[in-house]
């Protein structure tokens, strides 16, 4: 079965591109950076589910969009969360964090002021973030 990125994630989000595993968002919102990594594998609720093989992997795109933002952002915290309870497809946030953030401390769900970027600063961000993540040997990005 080919995969299918969820109606939700799809509205939501801008696609940047494609590491080996993980189909690589960025959120509409303006916040963050925020993006998001999706395992192109269908029927997949929890990073358990997937193979010992996949897992090690998925670590590993992790690790390297978490090290792109730490280095492109001065983030005060990265937050890196699974929650899945509106999108049951396994999607991880990876979301630069700022004490000046409109959430901050608390977790962005539910306190942020979900206003979207703007159409031209959504498509400037996105291309800052397809260069950026092009310096990853394995990303491919979309388009």
């Amino acid at each position: 079965m080919p995969f299918e990125l969820h109606p939700r994630l799809d509205a939501d989000t801008t696609w940047l591109g494609d590491l080996p595993l993980c189909r690589v968002l960025l959120s509409k919102e303006d916040f963050g950076p925020w993006l998001i990594l999706v395992p192109r594998v269908e029927g997949i609720r929890e990073i358990h589910h997937l193979s010992e093989t996949d897992q090690l992997q998925f670590i590993r795109e992790s690790s390297w969009v978490a090290t792109k933002l730490e280095a492109h952002t001065n983030a005060d915290k990265l937050n890196i969360a699974a929650l899945g309870n509106m999108v049951p497809q396994l999607h991880v946030h990876h979301i630069a964090r700022f004490q000046t953030d409109t959430a901050w401390p608390g977790p962005v769900w539910g306190n942020t002021n979900g206003v979207l970027r703007h159409d031209l600063a959504q498509v400037e961000i996105t291309e800052k973030w397809r260069a950026l993540l092009g310096e990853i040997a394995d990303f491919t990005p979309a388009g």
